[in-house]
């Protein structure tokens, strides 16, 4: 007969047991962490603060970045301290509550990305209609509809997770509590949690992402038929160039981690792979929108002059 003891705690195991190793990635990704605390805030910031930032692109990039603020800090402190510490022990609750957090903050940032797709679309493509089809209205109905999918998602997730037993071994071998990990520590079945992250999470990550590419495909259509000249064209495309990026840094890893089946995954692969886009990700998404956004490089010269002279013009 097995031991049927309920598990009321679980071991992260991390990323490495070399020493050496784990000093050198706690440096790594404590700059990084920094990185995208400092970038992302000051892009928020800048929204709230600049009028000329006032507008729908803006108004859902400062959604993002204040999602990548949020979604960096479910996972990197824990992982942080695990450098310093060691193995992380974390409660059941707590486990719950990280990998609720972590799916709801990754759902609402992929439907984000598909709605500033879908902005940019308007912009280029019908911009006549653009003040009237991306109203303060819709635009606020749009990134509500964002964060609320990305709940709902998460939160049929804990649920189900919830429900199951767990009875066995408490390592988890990954940073973070994340749900294919956490199905293979059950003593129950998961044939219908393994079913929901095959169809539901797969849709969640493909339906935006298809919107997204429909509307890059619209936009490279009309800039093709309706611009002649190099220059023209090429202005519709820097202004999508960052968005793009922000895009493939995002979906890639996620299809690679979450497309069927997900039975078959390895913790070898799904690790670094996870890395990149809840450490890494979050971190690159300042740099890029500043190193590539005129606008947003002109706002934040503004936001620092002020600062170092008050009384200047």
């Amino acid at each position: 007969m097995l031991n049927q003891t309920e598990v009321s705690e679980f071991i992260l195991l991390g990323l490495t047991d070399i020493q050496g190793l784990q000093y050198f990635c706690f440096i790594s990704f404590l700059l990084l962490y920094l990185t995208s605390l400092l970038g992302n805030g000051a892009i928020v910031t800048m929204v709230i603060a600049e009028p000329g930032l006032h507008t729908p692109m803006y108004f859902f990039l400062g959604n993002l970045s204040c999602l990548d603020i949020f979604y960096s800090t479910v996972t990197v402190p824990k992982m942080l301290t695990g450098f310093l510490f060691g193995h992380q022990p974390i409660s059941f609750g707590g486990c719950l509550a990280q990998l609720h957090f972590f799916h709801f903050l990754g759902s609402t940032e992929a439907v984000l990305l598909a709605t500033m797709a879908y902005d940019r679309y308007v912009a280029i493509c019908n911009p006549l209609r653009y003040a009237f089809v991306m109203s303060p209205r819709t635009c606020l109905l749009l990134a509500v509809a964002s964060w609320s999918t990305g709940f709902l998602h998460a939160l049929m997730h804990s649920a189900m997770t919830s429900q199951l037993s767990f009875c066995g071994h408490n390592h988890i071998h990954h940073f973070f509590c994340d749900i294919k990990p956490l199905l293979n520590l059950a003593c129950s079945s998961t044939s219908f949690n393994m079913a929901l992250l095959n169809v539901v999470t797969t849709s969640i990550v493909l339906g935006p992402f298809i919107l997204t590419v429909l509307s890059y495909l619209y936009i490279i259509s009309f800039i093709f038929q309706k611009v002649r000249s190099l220059e023209g064209s090429w202005k519709p495309f820097s202004t999508c160039a960052s968005h793009l990026t922000v895009v493939a840094l995002l979906y890639i890893p996620v299809l690679f981690n979450y497309s069927p089946p997900s039975s078959g995954s390895s913790p070898r692969r799904d690790v670094p792979v996870s890395l990149m886009y809840s450490a890494v990700t979050p971190a690159l998404n300042p740099l890029i929108y500043t190193l590539r956004n005129q606008e947003v490089r002109s706002a934040l010269k503004k936001m620092l002059w002020r600062k170092l002279f008050p009384g200047g013009k």
